[in-house]
């Protein structure tokens, strides 16, 4: 395979993409030499295939993307721009003819090794990885492949730098002035973590029940419910009757046990309304004098009174200057600050509060059911955010299996990072659907059903719904942003919860999954301390499953078939 840079070619379309297509392959001798990289023209250049050492994708800080290709020689290529797309499909496609193994220590960065189990060997043996011989690197490698395989590269890791490279010949890009010129690191800011995605099956056909519209008839003689599980699994497939939320949200918000019965539930009322009122009391009994000298006490009040002016206010419960549904959203959040004073209030506490207090119409309630709802997710208001960038990060290792292409063209308009997405999993959609819209959806999510990261299936299926309106367009990052914030009560409920399931089944599905998408799904069992007695061979072949490149069988370096990669201007043709 050989890899041509140069003048693009009017005369040749492609057909059905604009940036590359498999057009031949050329089958390779079996006497193997090492041709240096040959130039054409001031722009062209040729490689074999079988010379590349790794390619690494990146981005200029206005979004467009770039490939990097390095030979074994350590000889960086000119970088490849792609103004329209098409890295992904690229590497999909030479991942026909070698192998692209993503750096244990950096997943931007692939490193090339042929389909020839006996050409990988040689290539650990050339870069000194392995100071014991590589003759039996390849049956190391599929015996315990993390081992084999993490204790070469730490050889050469430098992962603040962030990257793997050939001591001599650091990155870098070219102007058309300078083709020879002292490479620059500062020449490639920017880079992103990519991997390549997974054969998906169908996206399945998904149907909505209808709402839970009895409550008498799951409960046993004294008052426990029967079967939690049963209630949980018909509020996910059609949420609850307004007239029943009040009663089955105590529940699923934890105020209430689910075996609990008649008798025991009014002592934890008695009991739960003395606490929220020794709370409540502390307070309201600080004076004016000792708030002065307590600027974090006065710092919850002062923000407080700011976001409820502003919470709900076109719900009738809300509405007003005089409204004392404001003035309990104000002293059910005062209150959190006493029961959880490390936490205390953060912006966008008073949105998950409202429909709380609308529904439950009661001060004591609504606080506990609060207390509950911040169980789920309580680390989104923490100070660090880390929380926050774990869940784009999960998002965004969904959207790369779910829909890569979209992902893509997110990443080429420098928006790959999700960060449009931080308003809809801070307060759970609650700016994005109408008042009962939001209503039927938290009820569904807190049932934690099918998992517990339903809600970033959700986010899926909304940047899913608007793929035709990005693919193709001349959207920029300030232009996505815009229209994902127009989305606010224009989006259909149900369709993005069909669309959600759909997701969920989708990649359950999926036999190959990566272990981090079953992470964030809630499929991965980590293994149990009885994994450990397990034989050799059954070691051997949970590893291999687990590992990141599979290892084909043996074949002869002349056996093996290597195209022709051609890139051509802005083509790209294998």
């Amino acid at each position: 395979m050989f890899f041509i840079y140069g003048v693009e070619d009017t005369n040749f379309d492609p057909g059905y993409e604009p940036d590359w297509a498999v057009i031949s392959t050329v089958k390779r001798d079996r006497v193997r030499e090492h041709p240096p990289v040959k130039e054409t023209s001031q722009w062209s250049f040729s490689l074999p295939l079988s010379e590349l050492y790794s390619l690494r994708r990146s981005r200029f800080s206005l979004g467009r993307n770039f490939l990097v290709f390095t030979s074994r020689g350590g000889h960086p290529l000119p970088p490849l721009h792609f103004h329209r797309g098409g890295t992904r499909e690229l590497l999909r496609a030479l991942q026909h003819y070698i192998i692209l193994a993503p750096s244990p220590v950096d997943g931007r960065l692939f490193l090339a090794y042929p389909h020839d189990s006996g050409a990988l060997s040689q290539s650990f043996d050339e870069l000194h990885l392995f100071d014991d011989g590589s003759s039996d690197l390849v049956s190391r490698f599929i015996q315990d492949p993390y081992a084999t395989t993490f204790g070469g590269f730490s050889k050469v890791t430098n992962f603040f730098r962030g990257a793997l490279r050939p001591p001599d010949s650091p990155f870098h890009s070219r102007g058309p002035q300078d083709h020879h010129g002292p490479p620059s690191a500062d020449d490639e800011p920017g880079f992103e973590l990519i991997t390549c995605g997974v054969e998906l099956g169908p996206k399945p056909d998904v149907t909505r029940g209808q709402p839970l519209d009895k409550w008498e008839e799951f409960l046993d003689p004294e008052g426990r419910v029967k079967d939690p599980q049963q209630i949980k699994e018909l509020v996910f497939r059609g949420g609850i009757t307004p007239s029943l939320r009040k009663d089955v949200w105590k529940f699923l918000l934890g105020f209430y046990p689910w075996n609990s019965t008649v008798k025991e539930r009014e002592d934890i009322l008695r009991m739960k309304t003395d606490e929220y009122f020794r709370m409540k009391v502390q307070w309201k009994s600080v004076s004016e004098e000792q708030e002065m000298r307590n600027s974090l006490l006065r710092g919850y009040r002062s923000l407080i009174e700011r976001d409820v002016s502003r919470t709900d206010r076109h719900n009738t419960f809300f509405s007003g200057n005089d409204n004392p549904g404001l003035a309990l959203l104000n002293d059910v959040l005062m209150t959190y600050c006493m029961f959880n004073f490390d936490l205390g209030y953060v912006q966008g506490m008073s949105d998950l509060l409202a429909p709380l207090l609308f529904v439950t119409q009661n001060e004591v309630e609504s606080f506990w059911c609060l207390t509950g709802f911040m169980e789920m997710v309580h680390q989104n208001f923490e100070e660090s955010q880390e929380a926050m960038k774990q869940q784009l990060l999960q998002l965004s290792l969904l959207m790369k299996a779910l829909d890569p292409e979209l992902l893509d063209y997110l990443d080429s308009q420098d928006s790959g990072s999700l960060c449009f997405c931080f308003r809809w999993l801070l307060i759970w959609f609650k700016r994005e659907f109408s008042f009962e819209d939001i209503l039927s959806l938290w009820e569904v999510l807190w049932t934690r059903l099918p998992c517990e990261n339903f809600h970033l299936l959700m986010a899926a299926s909304i940047l899913e719904s608007q793929r035709g309106e990005f693919i193709g367009s001349d959207h920029d990052f300030n232009t996505i942003l815009k229209h994902i914030n127009e989305l606010t009560m224009k989006l259909d409920l149900q369709t993005v919860l069909r669309g959600a399931e759909a997701n969920y089944l989708q990649l359950a599905c999926c036999k190959e999954l990566p272990v981090k998408v079953q992470e964030v799904i809630g499929l991965y069992v980590p293994p149990s301390p009885d994994d450990e007695t397990t034989t050799e061979t059954s070691q051997s072949s949970n590893s291999t499953r687990l590992a990141p490149m599979i290892i084909p069988h043996s074949k002869s370096l002349g056996a093996l078939v290597l195209p022709i990669l051609t890139f051509n201007g802005t083509a790209c043709f294998i």
